[in-house]
């Protein structure tokens, strides 16, 4: 309540007549446990109006929304919701009724923030703390296909989830992006992994983005410094990527270059061919002349018997002192 009698000075000034229409997506997937394989989605198109603002900044508001969900299993449901709500322009506490807001206590709204918050402020939406990221963003706005300046601020937190999904701990990373001349929402994106004891589990995810709205939005420069966003902030990622696939392609060619190792298993049998008969004509004659034989005579030594020279024992005389053999 200190918060909400406080008087502050902000930059949004709503006009009768301010509006957007919104397209959502929610979904939910990535299950494990119990939620393995199971998946649901829930498509929402909704506007809010604002219809008058009194002098002590009370907006008057009314809110309508359509939405179709489905899940793995085949089940599907279509409703509509509308309605009437007050917040206040200096500190956008709801203070009578909601957008159909349920679960908070005391929460201010999602969709306008205070735009002269500067980088490193901070601020609610709902009841998440978000701290402004960026006051020149870049962002791509699906419905219209083009780049548009933004305040971009991010939030996170955790809570203990108790419904029809059951009891889990839930951490979420919230991305928001407001324009920047009126604070007003332009997109958002949601992530929460939700998780218990029992190995049960999901992912939740919303992407909103604004289809129509009553204010201009302003499309960026090519570059503003404040950051690029999707398609233009993926080019830097893919230039990584080709760098890391070329240094790996190199590292596997020089190493395949110093050690080939064969396939255990080739994909093709290769048999060698079968013999087929001998060409006719063949000269079986040798090429090279024949090996002429060559016997050794062994000659038997024996000692002079005056001299003592080696002499053959077939010789009648010794050559030496010319003595007879025997």
């Amino acid at each position: 309540m200190a918060l909400f009698l406080a008087p502050a000075v902000a930059g949004f000034v709503p006009h009768v007549g301010d509006y957007f229409s919104y397209y959502e997506v929610e979904n939910l997937g990535n299950g494990k446990g119990s939620y393995a394989g199971y998946s649901e989605q829930t498509i929402v198109n909704g506007t809010e109006m604002m219809n008058a603002v009194s002098g002590d900044g009370i907006v008057s508001a009314n809110f309508s929304y359509s939405w179709t969900w489905s899940n793995s299993e085949g089940s599907t449901e279509t409703n509509s919701s509308s309605g009437e709500f007050t917040f206040s322009s200096v500190n956008f506490f709801y203070v009578n009724g909601t957008d159909d807001q349920t679960g908070y206590d005391n929460p201010t709204v999602w969709f306008c923030m205070d735009n002269s918050i500067l980088k490193g402020g901070t601020f609610y939406l709902l009841d998440t703390e978000m701290t402004v990221k960026s006051n020149n963003y870049s962002y791509y706005l699906a419905s219209q296909n083009r780049t548009v300046s933004a305040i971009f601020a991010q939030g996170g937190s955790s809570y203990l989830r108790n419904d029809e999904y059951g009891q889990f701990t839930a951490t979420y990373t919230w991305n928001a992006y407001f324009d920047p001349s009126t604070g007003y929402i332009i997109g958002y994106d949601y992530v929460e992994h939700d998780t218990n004891s029992s190995g049960d589990g999901f992912t939740y995810t919303e992407s909103l983005y604004v289809n129509s709205t009553s204010y201009p939005l302003t499309t960026a420069a090519s570059n503003t410094g404040g950051g690029i966003s999707f398609p233009m902030q993926y080019i830097g990622y893919v230039a990584a990527i080709v760098v890391v696939i070329v240094i790996v392609a190199i590292i596997v060619y020089a190493v395949s270059r110093r050690s080939r190792a064969l396939p255990k298993h080739p994909s093709e049998q290769h048999y060698p061919p079968s013999p087929g008969p001998p060409p006719e004509n063949i000269d079986l004659t040798p090429k090279q002349p024949p090996v002429q034989q060559i016997v050794i005579k062994e000659v038997v030594k024996v000692k002079c018997r005056y001299c003592g020279a080696l002499i053959d024992s077939t010789a009648e005389v010794c050559p030496f002192c010319g003595a007879p053999r025997t």
